[in-house]
């Protein structure tokens, strides 16, 4: 579902209209401090700026509201710095898989361990076993509100769509995420989806936000409206091409968008805010 092309022009021009004429700032209302579990106004829904940081030296003087970091190799001294900065933490969890340098990693019986997906290095886990998984993912969240996150970004949470060397189906995965969601949410984080387009409608009521790669790109921006819909933030991003090549596009469905490498360095090239 896309937006006609009045309505493009029309959000093109407030955009121009509100870069030229008043400073970024004095478009954006007040943030609400976050809180823990992280809150999300959905009044701010399409209005947050955005980091995803996951390689190189954290940069914690990005002008962002969100940032998405790593909680083995992030700080707690980085997180409080960002804390003081009234910025929004999100840890990013592989819930899904294993990887042998996770601190973690010893914890995962062979039992539950399949496929070893490349280029990753990653093991997909046997999410059917909720019983030996959730020990590990209630610690792997404890460290990320140990650490002063408020949030946690659920990463490979689509083992059924790949060939994770296990039976999953739809259902299997639906069960499991919205498990980890619980979790998550009884340990004072907010829980995000990231990905795993295929379930959204379904798991849009369960998460607070959602974070996508690439949906401009492979032209499937509609399938995250079901958050969108809700009031809910989509924090979104594109590898490839100009800003005047995405921007419209994005914004215009309501997400939250920027440029990466694909190593999730410090760089970033944001879309402007609405």
């Amino acid at each position: 579902m896309g937006l006609g092309g009045a309505q493009v022009r029309r959000a093109m021009r407030a955009g121009l209209a509100c870069t030229v004429l008043v400073s970024l700032a004095a478009c954006r209302p007040d943030l609400t401090p976050p809180g823990a579990p992280t809150s999300w106004p959905s009044a701010s829904a399409r209005l947050w700026r955005w980091q995803w940081q996951l390689d190189g030296v954290l940069d914690v003087t990005v002008e962002a509201d969100v940032f998405v970091l790593d909680p083995v190799s992030t700080t707690a001294a980085q997180t409080a710095d960002l804390r003081a900065r009234h910025r929004r933490l999100v840890c990013q969890v592989h819930v899904g898989t294993v990887h042998p340098d996770d601190p973690d990693a010893t914890r995962f019986p062979p039992q539950v361990r399949g496929a070893t997906a490349t280029p990753s290095g990653r093991t997909w886990l046997d999410v059917r076993r909720w019983d030996a998984l959730r020990p590990v993912l209630a610690d792997r969240f404890r460290l990320c509100r140990g650490k002063g996150f408020g949030a946690v970004l659920l990463a490979d949470a689509d083992g059924y769509t790949h060939s994770p060397g296990f039976r999953l189906d739809f259902d299997d995965q639906l069960q499991f995420n919205r498990r980890v969601a619980a979790l998550a949410r009884s340990l004072d984080l907010s829980p995000g989806l990231r990905g795993n387009l295929g379930q959204v409608a379904a798991l849009a009521p369960d998460f607070d936000f959602a974070v996508d790669e690439e949906c401009v790109r492979l032209k499937r921006c509609d399938k995250l409206l079901p958050f969108v819909d809700a009031g809910k933030p989509v924090f979104h991003v594109e590898y490839t091409g100009g800003l005047t090549d995405f921007c419209v596009t994005s914004v215009g469905y309501g997400l939250a968008s920027i440029r990466k490498h694909r190593n999730l360095d410090a760089w970033r090239l944001p879309c402007p805010v609405p």
